[in-house]
Order: structure tokens, then sequence, then C-alpha cells
């Protein structure tokens, strides 16, 4: 009954916190970050690997129907977006009141003999971000009385799971509603990522460092939640849980530390995103060449080589058909260190943290992906809406590799993830598509005679940890410096061209340079062969 009176409890904190955050538009923004980090963490992390677990690739297509569906809905029908919001809105409230019931039983077993406290501990604890998003999400939207509304029927809900018991339990088992939760949670995605009242807000682009203290804070409450499930009670897919997360983060810790020094050094030996050859530029858009320093120790040296040898001959073919690099680096810190401890890491963390979650997810033994050519569709359907950074390709093969996958999936990211995307496709003619695309066939042909990969180092655990701790504190130091959404919004490439304006705003010694880019973004949705002829005349001006 304690248990009981706990979540209730914990459930009302939401709306106390809500009117003590309202009173700024800085607190406001934490909130946000809170939020947006720990609800849509405890779903990537903890509840779709749960879902594929019972319900197979099946359940990962409803979730992106509950992700996706609402905005594709939204564009076909522009007049009634509001409606299809609201509806919703309404899917995902009723999939979190679903799931009151299962926490409900959750914290009866938690009592019974066997079974630790840490369970019912747990679904106290996630309950917290819970309350608070339903009264950020509805507050604004449909009042106080209906917020609260909600939220007396959670616990009502909860209660009846809680005296219901094992009977009730076992029809609203995972086996049974998989499907549902699945959209569900791809609704509760969807909502969680379009921040529905946020946009009205005037001052959008400021108070991010409070959005970056409240992601933090919604990460650090994640971890504790997802350490006390681990420790609550087994998973059947205990080999794709965050235990296996924590041991990919700690074997690549190391590296990627070494490799924002190499980025560092690069910028110092004077290798740069601005460089005036096109060649060079395009050089570091593929391998980095940091990103090589992952392959070779963490792949082995013959994969480390054949990526560095196709990313010269792509390199020299896009160079030589004047083929320009999308999302370039808007402007460059004056110092070395700060370009590879920085400015890399924030374009890299997304990416990082993306490849490991998406593995985690599309490599769990739930998901029949052992067929190569299947492999290699599946990875084209990621790469293609993005714009991965060498680095997150990088990770991506690793994980792969450690997934069990073919070496024809392992080789795609590292050779074409950072150039196989719409955005940097839209600025290539027809014949530079077919080419591009034949080289890399002709790669993965090749690559199967490939030796198997394998890792030139093992540290011991104590370095892995330490160096696990520093990246942490950057990728931190880059949450506090973009917030949350900002942070994310790199990964969605093709969407910027709408905000190139808001952002290139900042720096003003770096205007010839802003102005270079916007011009040529700009030209190159008339024309391609006229943003051409515009680079050329601003790099005689240079």
């Amino acid at each position: 009954m304690l248990y009981l009176l706990a979540s209730c409890i914990a459930l009302l904190i939401g709306p106390l916190f809500y009117r003590y955050f309202s009173s700024g538009s800085g607190l406001q923004k934490g909130l946000d970050g809170f939020i947006f980090v720990s609800l849509g963490g405890l779903v990537l992390i903890h509840i779709l690997p749960e879902l594929l677990e019972h319900g197979g690739l099946l359940a990962i297509i409803f979730v992106i129907l509950g992700l996706w569906g609402p905005t594709a809905s939204e564009r076909l029908f522009h007049r009634y977006s509001e409606i299809t919001h609201n509806l919703t809105l309404t899917l995902g409230i009723g999939g979190l009141l679903l799931h009151t019931i299962t926490d409900g039983g959750a914290m009866v077993l938690a009592q019974q003999d066997g079974n630790s406290s840490l369970l019912a501990l747990g679904v106290i604890l996630h309950r917290l971000p819970v309350g608070l998003a339903i009264w950020w999400l509805l507050k604004p939207q449909v009042g106080t009385r209906w917020a609260s509304v909600v939220l007396v029927a959670m616990m009502l809900l909860t209660s009846v799971g809680f005296f219901a018991g094992e009977q009730l339990l076992s029809q609203l088992s995972l086996d049974n509603t998989v499907y549902l939760q699945a959209f569900v949670t791809g609704s509760i995605l969807h909502v969680v990522l379009h921040q529905p009242h946020g946009q009205q807000d005037a001052h959008q682009g400021q108070y991010e460092y409070q959005a970056g203290i409240g992601s933090l804070l919604g990460l650090g409450l994640l971890m504790v939640l997802l350490l006390m499930d681990s420790g609550g009670h087994e998973h059947a897919h205990h080999d794709h849980s965050t235990d296996q997360l924590l041991t990919w983060l700690m074997t690549i810790a190391p590296v990627l530390l070494l490799s924002y020094a190499i980025a560092a050094l690069r910028f110092k030996l004077g290798l740069t995103p601005q460089d005036e050859g096109l060649g060079r530029r395009w050089f570091q858009r593929l391998v980095g060449p940091e990103a090589l320093v992952l392959t070779t120790l963490l792949l082995g040296p013959w994969l480390a080589l054949f990526q560095l040898l196709v990313g010269f001959i792509l390199s020299a073919y896009l160079s030589q058909a004047r083929v320009e690099i999308t999302d370039p680096h808007p402007k460059l810190p004056i110092h070395a260190l700060r370009f590879g401890f920085a400015q890399i890491v924030d374009r890299s963390a997304p990416w990082i943290l993306l490849s490991l979650v998406l593995v985690n997810l599309i490599g769990h033994p739930s998901v029949p992906l052992s067929n190569p050519f299947l492999q290699i569709g599946v990875l084209l359907l990621v790469f293609l809406p993005m714009r991965f950074c060498n680095l997150g390709a990088a990770v991506l093969s690793l994980a792969l590799a450690y997934s069990g996958w073919s070496t024809l999936a392992i080789i795609l990211p590292l050779i074409a993830a950072p150039v196989l995307n719409i955005a940097q496709l839209k600025l290539m003619n027809w014949t530079q598509r077919g080419i591009l695309l034949a080289v890399i066939v002709f790669s993965l042909t090749a690559a199967q005679r490939l030796p198997m990969w394998f890792s030139l180092i093992s540290l011991p655990e104590a370095i892995n940890l330490v160096a696990l701790l520093l990246l942490s504190g950057l990728f931190a130091a880059s949450l506090l410096r973009l917030g949350p959404r900002k942070f994310l919004r790199r990964l969605m490439v093709v969407k910027q061209p709408h905000k190139h304006g808001h952002e290139h705003s900042h720096g003003h010694s770096h205007s010839h340079a802003h102005s270079h880019n916007q011009a040529h973004a700009h030209t190159a949705n008339h024309s391609h062969k006229h943003a051409h002829g515009k680079h050329d005349a601003d790099k005689h001006s240079h």
C-alpha cells in the first residue's frame, strides 16, 4: 500500500513543479529539457527493446507509424493539423493511462517473495517525468481542469492495477497488447519531439543553458531508473539491454578521446573544414582523418586501409565533379583544442549516441536481419534522411560488428554514410549520383575479400571507466552549450535550410564565410550550375 501511495504522490509532484517552473522562461526551458531527455530516453533505451522482444520487427513498424503518421497527416491535411496533433496527444495520453494499470500490477509483483523492491522504486521514480510531461503537455492546451482529470484517472487506474493483481495483468500483458503499445509509444515520441506549445515561445534559441541543465538532470534520473531496472529483475533480452550499451561506451570512450585529439591536431596543422581545396574538404567529411583512428584500433588496420583508399577515391571524384558539401561548418574557432573537443564533439555526439541506441534496437535477436542484403537495405533507409558524420559512421560500424552483422554491413557506413543522404544527393546530377553509387557498389564487392574485423587494443577496465567519465563530461558540456533540442536537431540536416538564417546570425567576425554559405545554399536551390559558378567566383575573391 505504501508503494501505491508513493506512486500517486510522484504523479502529483508534476503540477507542483510546473507551477514553480512556469514563473520564468529559463526555468520552462529547463523543464522542457528534463522531460525531453527523461521521457524520450526511457522510451528509446528501455521500452523499445522490450517491445522488440515481444513483437519483433513488426513492433518497430508500429512505432514508426505512431511517430511519423501524425507528421504525414499534418502535411497532407494542413488545414486540420491542429486536430491531428490533438488526436495524437489524446492517443499518447491514452497509452500512458493504459500503462499505469501495469505499473500498479508491477508494484504488487515487487512485494512478492524473491522479487526486488527496486522494481517498485523504479516504477515510482519513472512516474516523476510522466506526471511532469502530462501537466506540461495538457495544461497549456486544455486547461487545468482536464489535466487534473487525467492525473486523477492515472491514480485510479494505478489502484485498479494494484488491487486487481495478476488476473488483470495477464489480459494486459505485453504479449497481448504489444502492437498497440508500440503504436502508442511512437505517438508519445511524436508529442515529446514536437514540443506542442514551446514553439510559441518568442525567445526560442535563448535559455539553452537552462535547457541543458534540465536535460542533464533528466539524464541522471534516466540512469538511476535503468540501473535499478537491470538490478531489480532479469530480462530475456539481457544481451541487448543497458548493460550492452554501457560496455560499448566503455570500449569506445578512450579511442574517441584520442580521435578528438587527432581532430585538434589536424586543425592545428592547417587541415580545416574551410580548406581552399574541395578535395581536402571532402576527405575531412568522409574520413576525418580522426575516424580512421576508431577504425584502425577497434575494427583492424585492414578495414582502416580500405576506408582510407575508398575515401581518397571518392574525395578525388567529388572534387573533380565540383560537388559541394552539404551542412558545412558555419564558423571555426581560433584554438585547435576548442575545435577538437568542442566543435567536433557538438557535431559528432548526437550521431555517436544515435548509432549505439539504433544498433541496440535493430541488432536485437528478435529482429530477423541476418541476410546481408536486408541489412544493407535497412542501413540505406537510415542513411538517406540523415547526414552521418564520419565518427558517427565509424561507431555505427563498430556496433554492427559487435552485434554480429555481415562484413558488407560493417563496411557500408565507413565508406558511404557521410555522403549517401538526400540532402547531399540533391546537390548532384543524375550522372554524378550514378558514378557515386557505382563506386560504392564496386567497393562493397571488393570488401568481401577483406579479412574479418578484429580489435588491436584491450585496455584495463579502470582506464575505460575514466575515459567514459571524461567523454561524458564532453557530451554534457555540449548539451549545456546547445540545449537538448538543438543537440538532436543536427541529426535532421534535411530540415535545416529553413533555419539557416537564424543559426548564422551569431558570428560577426565570420560574416564573409556565412554569406558565402548562404549564397551557395540559395543558388543551389535554383540551379546547380549557377551554384558552381558562384562558388568559383567567391573562391577567387578570397
